[in-house]
């Protein structure tokens, strides 16, 4: 199946999208998307060549991607916060032929120091407008082809570029469209960023698929969201922790009542956030789970029956398994490695031919993320493998020690990493930001910790911040911790 099936058959007169007031049907959007198409083929795009593609949220971005995937070109969307030298890398590991941008940018000189001599053709949505009498023709294609490049965020090393296909990004739209029971009457926000695949196939893709009327938002602000819920009635929406804890913090019950699902991704939903939500909102945040690898979701619970602190189950066309480093499926309750496979699964990094076949082994996607299942099936993460703290011959989960900070009442965010420690190996470190005018102390949270989780468990090292580094998902950035840690161990030595 491909990507311009999922909007072929809805009403031509029913909104697809609302922006800033503005509507556009199905109908004016199938027609865009085939001027689009026209406009690539008319610039010398043939099938599988790169096309990059910059914007925030707006319709134009759903019209260009989609004109890609008609035209059989490669979509590569990149983050807009990036800066020219970390967007010239990607135009340069993709040899991408055109980049289509909000706004242009100057990417010459980062080129030239990579030794890139010729820059892609750079067009705003504005100037994607087909020559006289040109039309767009179709072309042979597979739904196995590969349709877009999605670059991870690189927080060991370069970012590396996920291959999904045209097939894989449909097959998870459908899986999750279904397990969250998407409908075509639905009044969806979409306040997630595009260019992210989690994004893209819930907020967006998913919508599509069912006819249903996405509201779109440019950048997520707290304030102008709660104005279009109210304003278009909107009733559901995929949004990460963040959002949700702003739900709890200012809204009303009576502003979210229409709401018919509220599903969280992106980042680790905390435990007392799931539970607060509930409480004052009547309703469960269904949890899911993905990575870009698998364009991206693997799993999410079902609709009326979520689990506190579970990533849910498969969804549709997609299996998982908790494997150990033999690549065993290990019994119901212990930990080890969560594996994907399913026609979502990417095709590979691009041209990272000895990543892809560690990532691929044995016929799974390896996660790298420690999980474990209970007997009906749900699934749990546990932390991140690499995360995971190895403190005097004992293994710590960083989560399970935020779980229980964050349950204090003085604490708005805790991120634990660990540290080297000659003696032990390694270190436990807790970031902590206090809820605004508490004091604490690193006496308080040692004995606090101490009641509610093992000695070897409890940090060595607090640090009081303002704020956590977080990424566009709303994950904390632990890399950055890490680093941060390091500089302040050498300037404490000195």
């Amino acid at each position: 199946m491909y990507l311009n099936d999922i909007v072929k058959d809805h009403p031509a007169d029913k909104a697809a999208f609302i922006f800033k007031d503005q509507v556009t049907t199905y109908g004016q959007f199938r027609q865009n998307v085939e001027a689009k198409a026209a406009f690539l083929q008319a610039r010398g795009i043939r099938e599988g060549d790169r096309v990059g593609l910059i914007s925030k949220n707006c319709p134009q971005f759903v019209e260009t991607y989609f004109a890609c995937a008609k035209a059989g070109a490669i979509v590569v969307p990149i983050n807009f916060q990036l800066v020219p030298a970390e967007v010239a890398y990607i135009c340069k590991d993709t040899a991408m032929k055109i980049l289509i941008l909000q706004q242009k940018m100057e990417l010459k000189d980062s080129l030239a120091e990579l030794g890139v001599e010729t820059s892609p053709e750079e067009y705003t949505f504005e100037e994607m407008v087909p020559p006289a009498g040109a039309s767009f023709h179709e072309v042979e294609r597979s739904p196995r082809d590969a349709v877009a490049i999605i670059y991870t965020s690189g927080t060991t090393g370069r970012p590396k570029g996920a291959v999904l296909t045209q097939d894989g990004i449909v097959q998870n739209t459908v899986g999750i469209a279904r397990r969250v029971d998407m409908m075509a009457d639905d009044i969806s926000l979409c306040v997630l960023p595009m260019y992210h695949c989690f994004a893209w196939v819930t907020s967006v893709c998913g919508n599509l698929y069912f006819g249903a009327t996405i509201i779109v938002q440019e950048t997520f602000h707290y304030g102008d969201a709660m104005k279009l819920i109210k304003k278009y009635h909107i009733n559901a929406m995929f949004g990460v922790p963040t959002m949700y804890q702003l739900f709890v913090n200012s809204a009303d019950p009576a502003d979210l009542a229409q709401f018919r699902y509220f599903v969280s991704g992106g980042a680790a939903l905390p435990r007392i956030l799931y539970d607060e939500f509930a409480k004052k909102f009547g309703q469960h945040v269904q949890e899911g789970y993905g990575l870009s690898e698998a364009s991206p979701v693997v799993t999410c619970c079902p609709s009326g029956k979520p689990r506190q602190s579970s990533i849910g189950v498969p969804i549709f066309n997609c299996e998982a398994q908790v494997q150990d480093e033999q690549g065993n499926e290990v019994p119901v309750g212990e930990v080890g490695e969560l594996c994907a496979k399913g026609p979502n699964v990417m095709l590979g990094y691009w041209n990272r031919p000895k990543e892809t076949a560690y990532a691929l082994r044995g016929g799974w996607l390896h996660t790298e993320d420690l999980a474990y299942r209970d007997e009906d099936g749900y699934l749990f993460i546990v932390d991140r493998l690499k995360d995971m703290i190895i403190s005097s011959g004992e293994n710590v989960y960083p989560r399970e020690v935020e779980e229980v900070l964050l349950a204090h009442p003085d604490i708005r965010e805790a991120a634990v990493i660990g540290i080297p420690d000659k003696l032990r190996g390694q270190a436990i470190c807790a970031y902590v930001v206090p809820e605004e005018g508490a004091e604490l102390t690193k006496r308080m949270l040692r004995k606090y910790l101490l009641g509610k989780i093992a000695a070897y468990k409890v940090p060595r090292e607090f640090i009081l911040c303002t704020e956590l580094p977080r990424n566009n998902t709303g994950k904390v950035m632990k890399t950055v911790l890490r680093e941060k840690s390091l500089v302040d161990m050498v300037h404490r030595l000195k």
